[in-house]
C-alpha cells in the first residue's frame, strides 16, 4: 500500500533494536484518514472470505480493527492483556511473549464473544516474530472458530513471524513489508 509506505518513510523512525516507531500516526496518535484507507485495503484483500468477526489484541490493534470492521459490517472482539473485575471469568486464554516489552502476557477473550464455526479475521498493527498471532490462533482453536486470515499493517519481513505463518498455510496480508533496515533507513519488500 503505497500511501502507507510513504507515511512510514516520512514519519516513521528506527530505534535501537530495529524498533520502528510509528506512534505519530498509527499506535499512539492515530491518523484516522490513513486508517480509513487501511480498512478499505483490508476489505479489498479479504473480500473473497466470509468474515463473521474481527479479532485483535489490545491496545494498538483496536483502532485498526474497528475501522476495518465497518467495511465488513461485523463486530470487533479484542483480547485483553490485563485482568479486570468486569471481565467475564469464563474465557479463552493464551500466553503471548512481547519482545518490545520483554515479558509474557496472558491474553483473554470472553467465551461469549467467539462462537464455534465463526470465520474470524485477525488484525494487528505489527507482525515481527508472530507470537501475538500465535496466541490469537490458539484462542480461535480453543473456540473452534475458523481462521479466515491475518491482516497486518506493517510486517517486519526480516523477522520470522510472517514466514512461519505462511508456511502453515495461513493467508497473511501485510500492507507494508519492511525487508530490512539499512543504516537507519527503511527498505520495503
Amino acid at each position: 500500500m503505497e500511501l502507507l509506505k510513504q507515511r512510514i518513510l516520512k514519519d516513521g523512525t528506527l530505534e535501537n533494536g530495529n524498533i520502528l516507531k510509528v506512534d505519530s500516526f498509527l499506535n499512539h496518535q492515530i491518523d484516522v484518514e490513513l486508517l480509513n484507507e487501511v480498512g478499505k485495503e483490508f476489505k479489498r484483500r479479504f473480500s473473497a472470505e466470509k468474515i463473521d468477526k474481527i479479532l485483535t489484541i489490545e491496545t494498538s490493534g483496536i483502532a485498526i480493527a474497528a475501522i476495518t470492521a465497518q467495511y465488513f459490517n461485523v463486530p470487533v472482539v479484542f483480547a485483553r492483556k490485563t485482568d479486570s473485575k468486569n471481565m467475564d471469568r469464563d474465557v479463552y486464554e493464551s500466553s503471548v511473549y512481547s519482545y518490545t516489552k520483554d515479558r509474557n502476557y496472558n491474553i483473554r477473550v470472553s467465551k461469549q464473544y467467539l462462537n464455534e464455526g465463526e470465520n474470524i479475521l485477525l488484525i494487528d498493527d505489527f507482525l515481527a516474530r508472530g507470537k501475538a498471532m500465535e496466541g490469537l490462533i490458539d484462542i480461535l482453536d480453543q473456540a473452534r472458530c475458523n481462521l479466515a486470515g491475518i491482516g497486518i499493517v506493517i510486517e517486519k519481513g526480516f523477522q520470522e513471524g510472517g514466514k512461519l505463518l505462511r508456511e502453515k498455510g495461513v493467508k497473511v496480508e501485510s500492507l507494508a513489508i519492511i525487508e530490512k533496515p539499512v543504516d537507519g533507513n527503511i527498505i520495503f519488500k
